[in-house]
């Protein structure tokens, strides 16, 4: 099954780790560091037109890719509950 982020972005929900509220993560200098390194990697993308509310991390064959998403966390956990097991 098939997660859409927004603005025509669609990951397979199997690949997700995680699905995490922008706000409340980025409180924590480790997740700063951790977002940070991934952009520099160019590991980040930007799928929002607007003030982003989410990311998530999925993986990939050579580590990790990170969505920063305009869609709030809740809302796209219920998304990927209503195609099937949740994505928690």
């Amino acid at each position: 099954m098939y997660l859409h982020l927004g603005n025509d972005t669609i990951i397979r929900k199997d690949d997700i780790i995680g699905i995490f509220d922008l706000d409340a993560s980025t409180l924590s200098y480790k997740t700063r560091d951790f977002l940070a390194e991934a952009e520099k990697n160019g590991r980040v993308v930007n799928v929002s037109m607007e003030l982003p509310k989410s990311f998530v991390v999925c993986r990939e064959k050579d580590g990790c890719k990170i969505y920063i998403c305009q869609l709030s966390p809740v809302t796209l956990i219920r998304r990927a509950s209503q195609l099937g097991h949740p994505a928690e």
